[in-house]
């Protein structure tokens, strides 16, 4: 199961990635964002991603899983964490975790990363397109890829329809869009252009679950 709550926040299975909520997408209240999440999932450091970490993690006491230098920072700060790095697996609450490279800044401290979550989702992260995009697709074979689209910061459409041909999932769920003016984008043109190659495109609603 695979839920959105707008930019890089999704909840997939028991898994709440890059909890930036509420955000200008989404004002769902906590108690919904967090039913059925055990384990709390941070690409990096920057504010829309990092997020409501810290507070969430210690208003319903759920370990927050990120790359070593971010989960000491919130265990500082009375967090549960579990600390890894890139390349290292981790099961955690029922939930497989698989972190892997992206390419992108980390404000608070370590490096921005991605996420295969249980096998069959990957949570790429803030990145640009990157070659070894293609090896994660061959040793993960991830069913479903979550990609940035909206261009400034991470991938634009172009660069996330080359990421696709390097992965190849059966799926991909855009996301990192039309938060903010600055990012604004025709996910429209994603959706037919990502087509094309060959792959199903979902555009979900925020709070809407989709099973896959």
């Amino acid at each position: 199961m695979i839920t959105w709550y707008g930019h890089a926040c999704f909840k997939v299975d028991n898994v709440l990635i890059d909890p930036f909520v509420p955000n200008p997408l989404c004002n769902l209240p906590s108690d919904m964002v967090m039913n059925g999440v055990d384990v709390i999932a941070v690409t990096h450091g920057h504010d829309d991603h990092l997020g409501n970490a810290l507070a969430l993690s210690t208003a319903y006491n759920v370990p927050v899983v990120a790359i070593h230098e971010i989960a000491c920072y919130l265990a500082e700060r009375g967090a549960k964490v579990e600390g890894m790095n890139i390349g290292g697996t981790i099961e955690v609450n029922g939930a497989k975790l698989t972190m892997v490279k992206a390419e992108h800044s980390c404000s608070i401290a370590g490096v921005a990363t991605g996420y295969i979550i249980n096998d069959r989702v990957y949570h790429a992260g803030d990145t640009g397109v990157f070659g070894d995009m293609e090896l994660i697709g061959e040793l993960y074979n991830p069913k479903v890829a979550l990609l940035p689209i909206g261009g400034r910061y991470t991938m634009g459409i172009e660069e996330a329809l080359l990421a696709i041909e390097l992965i190849y999932p059966e799926v991909v769920i855009p996301m990192h869009y039309n938060t903010f003016p600055l990012i604004e984008t025709d996910v429209n043109e994603f959706v037919k252009k990502a087509e094309a190659l060959g792959v199903e495109v979902i555009v979900p609603e925020i709070g809407m679950p989709i099973e896959l």
